[in-house]
Parts: C-alpha cells; sequence; structure tokens
C-alpha cells in the first residue's frame, strides 16, 4: 500500500520558547527559494487593539506561525503549520485592522505567498533543526530562565522590528531615485518606530571655501543658517517646526559643527537636568518644545550634509544604544541616497548641457549649409552670366584671327604669322574652356534638356577618331579603335552634341595622361536597346584615395597636375552630367602607373522620341499610386502631378502597396528607389509576376548619383527612372509619354 504524505500537526509548548521560535521564523527567509514574507504582532502597534505576540512566515514552499494563546495555567505559545489554521489566524488579524488600509496591505501581502500544500520536507526539516537547537536548553532549565525571559524577548522583537524598518529605507533608495520621496517616507517610519514625538531632517547650507585654508578644506560661512526641510509628527498637537531656521547657538551651533563632522551623535535625556548647555540652546528648545533629543549628523560624501534629530517633546527620555545605533544607520542610508541624487542631478545637468550644445552647434551648421548653398548657387549663376559675357569678345578675336591667317592686309613675316596662330589657339582654347563652364552650370542649375535625333553611331565615332587623332599624334600617343556595331543596329537615337561632348572628354582626357609611346584604345558594342563605350589607357592611373572625387568640378587629383597637365577639371563632371541626362552609368576602374578604364552606358532614347513626336500637349488625366516615405517629396510630386489633372495615391510602405494597386488598377506606380529593406525591388519583381499588374507602368525615383543599379530596374521589369532633380515639366513629359504608351497597347 502506498504510504501517505505525514499530518501536518499544530503543537503546544511552554511561553518562554517563543523568542526562539520566533527567530528561528526569521532565520529561515535566508533558505527558502523565491518570495518570503515575515509578519509580527511589532508591526501592528496602530491597529489599537489588543493583539498577543505573534509571528508567522508565508511562502510558496513553507509557511508556519507561532502566536500566544491563553491557558488556564497562564500564557502559552502554539506552533501552526496547518495552511488552513493560518489562513484563519490572518483573517482575523485583518478584521481587527479594519480601520488601518496600510496594515490590511500588509496582511495581504502576507496572505498572498501562504502555501496550500504541505510544506517541503528539506525546509521542514531545517526549521526544525534549528528550532530544537534553540528551544532545548529552555525547556530544560525553564525555571531557571522565567526571570530573563522577558528581556530576551524583548530584544528580539527589537532587532526584529529595527531590521524591518532599515530593509524599508533601503528599499526605497534603491526603487527611487527622488530624494524628497526617500526622506520623507524614511522621516515617518523611523519617527513611528522610535515612538518619539517629533523627528525631522535639519538641512545645512552647501560649503564654501573658507579663506586663508588650502583648498581641500571646507567650512560653513559663518554666518550661514539651515532649516528644517522633512518633518514628522506623532500628532497634530506637537507644534511644527518645518522651515524653521535656528539661530546659530543651538545643535547646528559652530561648536557643535566640528564635532558633527566627525560623526558625533549627541544624546540629551533631560534639557532641564543638562547644567553644560548654554542659555541660548536650552532657551532654543524650549521654544520648540523640545524636552529630551537625539542628533547623529548625516555625512555625505566627507561633508557635513545635515542633521537627523528625534524630539520628545513632553516628558524626559533616556535614549537606549539600540535607539541611537538606528538613528546612525538611517543617517547612513539617508546620505547614500542623497549622494546617488546629487550624481543624478549632475548627469541632467550635463545633458542638458550637451543637448544644448548640440542643438546650438546644429543651428550653426545649418546655418553655414544654406549659407555654403547660397554662395554655391551665386558661383554657378556668376560663371553662366559670365561664360555669356566673354563668348562675344573671344568670337571676335578668335574670327578676325582666323581671318589674317587666311587674308591679311598685306605680307606677313613669319614671327607675325607665329603671334597670330598663338592668339587664334588660345582664343580658341579658351572659348573651349567657357563653353564646358556654361554647359556645366546650365546642367546643374536643372535647365538642361535632351535634344534627341536619329544618327549614325559608326559616322559619330570616326568623326571623332579623326577629330582626336591630330591630338593623340601630337602627344605621340597610339589611338586605336575597336567598334562591334552591326548594321541594324547602327542607328541609335540620343542627345547627338551631348554623346559627342562624352566621348571626345573621356578620350581628350586618356590622350593628356598618357605619356608618350602610351595607348588609348576606344571600345564600342551595342546591347539590348543600349550602346557600351569604353576608353582604355595606359597612363599614369588614378590612386584609390582619390577615385571618390574624381568626377567632381574643378577638380584634378593632384596639385602637381596643374603644372604638368593644362585643364579646369571640368572634362569629366561634365561628362557624368551628359550621361545622367541619358539615364545612363559611368563607372572606372584604375590601377596607379598602370592606366585606367573608363567605361558609359547610354540606353536608346527610340521608344521615348517616337512617342513624343504623336503625344498632344499635356496628355493628362489618370490614376497614379506613389510609393514614397519621405513627405516633403512625396507632397511635392503629389502637387505637380495634381496639377497637371492626375488623380495621385500616396502611400508610404511598398509591403503593404501590392493589394491596393490590384484594386485600384492605377496606369502607372512611381515607387521612390530608395525605400527600405529592398522595398522597391521586391515591388518591382511582385507587380510584374501578378497578371493584374504585370501591364502597369513602373517608373523609379532615383537620386543623382549614377550608379549601376538603375540597369537592374530595368532589367526586373522597371519601364523608366527618373532623377529626383527633374524640373517638373520633364517629370510631366516622361510620365505622359509612358501612360501614351501604355494607352495604346
Amino acid at each position: 500500500m502506498p504510504v501517505s504524505a505525514p499530518e501536518l500537526f499544530e503543537q503546544t509548548l511552554p511561553n518562554t520558547v517563543y523568542p526562539q521560535l520566533s527567530l528561528s521564523l526569521a532565520n529561515m527567509m535566508r533558505f527558502i527559494p523565491g518570495v518570503a514574507k515575515l509578519l509580527t504582532d511589532a508591526e501592528l502597534v496602530d491597529a489599537r487593539a489588543e493583539i498577543k505576540r505573534f509571528t508567522v512566515l508565508t511562502s510558496k514552499s513553507f509557511s508556519a506561525l507561532v502566536h500566544e494563546i491563553s491557558a488556564p495555567a497562564g500564557t502559552e505559545v502554539k506552533l501552526i503549520f496547518e495552511p488552513s489554521s493560518i489562513t484563519t489566524f490572518l483573517n482575523t488579524l485583518d478584521q481587527q485592522c479594519v480601520q488601518h488600509p496600510q496594515l490590511q496591505q500588509l496582511i495581504a501581502q502576507v496572505l498572498d505567498r501562504q502555501a496550500h500544500k504541505t510544506n517541503d520536507a528539506k525546509l521542514q526539516s531545517q526549521f526544525t533543526l534549528q528550532s530544537l537547537a534553540a528551544i532545548t536548553p529552555n525547556l530544560n532549565h525553564e525555571t531557571a530562565s522565567l526571570s530573563c525571559q522577558p528581556m530576551v524577548d524583548a530584544a528580539l522583537h527589537q532587532q526584529v522590528a529595527q531590521e524591518r524598518v532599515l530593509n524599508q529605507v533601503i528599499t526605497q533608495i534603491r526603487q527611487s531615485l527622488e530624494l524628497p520621496v526617500i526622506l520623507s517616507t524614511a522621516v515617518a517610519e523611523v519617527r513611528q518606530f522610535l515612538q518619539v514625538d517629533r523627528l525631522v531632517i535639519y538641512q545645512l547650507p552647501l560649503p564654501s571655501s573658507a579663506p586663508n585654508q588650502d583648498s581641500e578644506s571646507t567650512t560653513l560661512l559663518p554666518s550661514a543658517r539651515g532649516s528644517v526641510t522633512y518633518e514628522a509628527k506623532a500628532s497634530s498637537k506637537i507644534p511644527s517646526v518645518l522651515h524653521y531656521q535656528e539661530q546659530l547657538c543651538g545643535t547646528s551651533s559652530t561648536d557643535f559643527l566640528a564635532k558633527y563632522q566627525q560623526g558625533l551623535t549627541l544624546s540629551i535625556p533631560d534639557i532641564g537636568q543638562q547644567g553644560h548647555l548654554s542659555q541660548c540652546l536650552h532657551d532654543f528648545l524650549q521654544t520648540i518644545h523640545v524636552r529630551a533629543l537625539l542628533v547623529t549628523p548625516i555625512i555625505v560624501q566627507s561633508e557635513l550634509w545635515g542633521l537627523l534629530i528625534a524630539h520628545q517633546c513632553w516628558h524626559p527620555r533616556q535614549w537606549l544604544t539600540h535607539e541611537q545605533d538606528l538613528l546612525k544607520h538611517i543617517a547612513e542610508h539617508l546620505a547614500i541616497a542623497i549622494n546617488q541624487a546629487q550624481l543624478y542631478d549632475q548627469v541632467q545637468q550635463q545633458k542638458q548641457t550637451l543637448e544644448e550644445q548640440v542643438h546650438q552647434r546644429t543651428q550653426e551648421l545649418q546655418t553655414a549649409l544654406v549659407a555654403a548653398q547660397s554662395a554655391n548657387q551665386a558661383k554657378t549663376d556668376f560663371l553662366a552670366t559670365m561664360s555669356h559675357e566673354l563668348r562675344t569678345p573671344l568670337t571676335c578675336v578668335i574670327g578676325m584671327s582666323a581671318t589674317l591667317l587666311r587674308w591679311s592686309l598685306g605680307p606677313l613675316t613669319e614671327k607675325q604669322r607665329s603671334c597670330l596662330q598663338t592668339i587664334h589657339d588660345s582664343g580658341d582654347h579658351l572659348l573651349e574652356l567657357i563653353n564646358d563652364i556654361l554647359d556645366f552650370s546650365h546642367v546643374q542649375s536643372g535647365k538642361a534638356t535632351l535634344n534627341l535625333s536619329e544618327f549614325s553611331l559608326t559616322t559619330l565615332l570616326q568623326q571623332i577618331l579623326q577629330v582626336m587623332r591630330d591630338k593623340s599624334e601630337a602627344h605621340e600617343v597610339q589611338l586605336k579603335a575597336n567598334l562591334k556595331i552591326p548594321q541594324d543596329r547602327d542607328r541609335f537615337v540620343a542627345d547627338l552634341h551631348r554623346v559627342q561632348q562624352i566621348l571626345i572628354s573621356l578620350i581628350d582626357n586618356a590622350i593628356k595622361f598618357t605619356p608618350m609611346g602610351g595607348k588609348v584604345n576606344l571600345r564600342v558594342w551595342v546591347e539590348t536597346n543600349t550602346v557600351i563605350f569604353q576608353v582604355e589607357d595606359t597612363g599614369i592611373g588614378i590612386a584609390p584615395s582619390h577615385l571618390p572625387h574624381l568626377f567632381e568640378k574643378f577638380q584634378q587629383l593632384d596639385a602637381s597636375y596643374h603644372r604638368t597637365y593644362e585643364g579646369a577639371g571640368l572634362g569629366l563632371a561634365l561628362a557624368q552630367q551628359c550621361v545622367t541626362l541619358h539615364q545612363g552609368w559611368i563607372d572606372v576602374s584604375s590601377v596607379e602607373g598602370q592606366g585606367s578604364i573608363f567605361t558609359v552606358q547610354l540606353p536608346n532614347q527610340s521608344a521615348l522620341i517616337s512617342q513624343e513626336e504623336s503625344v498632344p500637349k499635356m496628355l493628362s488625366g489618370g490614376r497614379i499610386v506613389l510609393i514614397e516615405s519621405n513627405e516633403e517629396e512625396a507632397t511635392l510630386l503629389c502637387d505637380i502631378l495634381t496639377a497637371a489633372n492626375y488623380q495621385v495615391i500616396w502611400m508610404v510602405e511598398a509591403s503593404a502597396a501590392i493589394d491596393q494597386i490590384r484594386l485600384l488598377h492605377p496606369m502607372a506606380v512611381i515607387v521612390d528607389a530608395q525605400l527600405p529593406a529592398q522595398g522597391c525591388i521586391n515591388l518591382i519583381r511582385r507587380l510584374r509576376e501578378l497578371p493584374v499588374t504585370d501591364k502597369i507602368k513602373i517608373i523609379v525615383l532615383t537620386p543623382e548619383e549614377i550608379s549601376k543599379e538603375h540597369q537592374r530596374y530595368l532589367s526586373l521589369g522597371a519601364d523608366a527612372y527618373l532623377l529626383k532633380s527633374l524640373k517638373p515639366e520633364d517629370l510631366l513629359r516622361k510620365v505622359e509619354v509612358l501612360l501614351k504608351s501604355a494607352s495604346m497597347v
């Protein structure tokens, strides 16, 4: 047969063993895992009811109760482990404290931890061994210990209650950085425990450096006075001293301050019996109705911060050692809390100061950025204006010098002809630089557009090679070409002038930076709807650190180049802008000392030019879905498209847009390439996979930077990509061209 669990029991014992059992229960809290609650009669003194001594310990794994009961022979002690009996006892206590919600809350916490099952065997054994060791001497010498038992009992209760007060103060310090809450709570708890009439915190002024002393020593100014900042009273009949400022003859006089700084605790049982007190101090204490007082210092970081003072107002009081010790311990823990609060305030002040500095610096940077942008725009406008103004006189200089070289009013000497030739060549070179500056400023200001036309790639390349061979021969550089252009793909649509600028700039740059005897190769081939130009040289190459600045305007990558190689540093920057206008990309690879390879991809604009010819002006109307996470850019695009009579639906996230697009059936979707988590690429793939959306036109908005990602968008199924810096009329023109082609399908 299975063996049943041992029965829980209740045991009646002599009253003399109560202190040992109570202490054993308190010690058990060290061995119980998890949270345990201990409650004694000392904590219910405000219940105003006759409550006999008791100690109860509750937890999820072990619970026990020891309490006094009345018996015919006197008072006895009952030890209980039975859960229902413990619960009944606590419920009775709860009813006795019905007028005290705080005490009821304390009892409720103990009830909440009450176990409703057999105690853990190991914990039960631990308690039994402790109890036997503690009570066996008492049972053997019961008679001999009767006389000292009340003193032992009281001492144990006092120790438990004192530790509880300390724990409450420590818990409050750990849980809060609000110094007023900590100090006010501590004052109330300690006053209640000591049962004094009034407990106050007297805060001294902050110390300041005293004259004629070393830098490490500090003292209070002689005229400084502190004040009572926190107070707890036993009843309303006791007068308040809150905010009272004591004259410098009492417990905060300069004589006492030096002693408090050394840790003195002042104990005065009866001011009437203290003949050594000054008359000033005696009169002061009588003024605030103090008969006995206990004062201990609060020392924060070796500095006297204030005083913790207990007042007995109506009768003398002999301050016990444990009361003085408790006040000292409380003062030490309050010093820790004050130091923590001071450190926290310092951190908050530093944080505020740092935030103000960051804000100020941000404002300065924004102002500087606006100034730099304004200066840059002013420079661009100035260059554009001056280029126009310089062109006219230069044209005259070049034209007249050329005329004199071909037909002069008389015979020219070799010296004169050489001078005229120099004037003509210099003017021609200067005009070329001015044209580059004008073109670049025109493109940067957003005013440049493509002048599309159809032309032969082979014819264009032969003309460029013929022009550039004279320069290559002058530099003794071998210029070769490798053209792979099928006859059926020779016709190409683009801006002929811009394509010439790109190729001449790249070839001219390669020849310029290739030493005598070097080679420059031009390779051209046609891919699906695109043409690839590649210029390779065996020149000086480009250092890796210089590559990020390669396409910046007015840049030559090494200062020494200015002395060796002529040029304004606009060629590559202008070539990049021309590639951008064609929605192509440019890339470079280089090895320093071995040469460089520039690669350009330009898409064929044939679809756009054929559609532009048949598209009526302002073909507006229809529904467009815009997916843009930047509110400012989205608002601008919505305004432009709405003004052109389009119905625009703006969405922020690409992941949530698929279902809406399927329902709305828009003519086009404009999506930002910079959506997070590859939102743009995933959206393009998903729209092209679904039968109901595979015909919708997709336009990708890209930043100004040139990237091979542009071609990736087109290969995934996007119909076009637009730069965010396009003018409104360019945006509308390209959108209308795409929508027109969609309506014709």
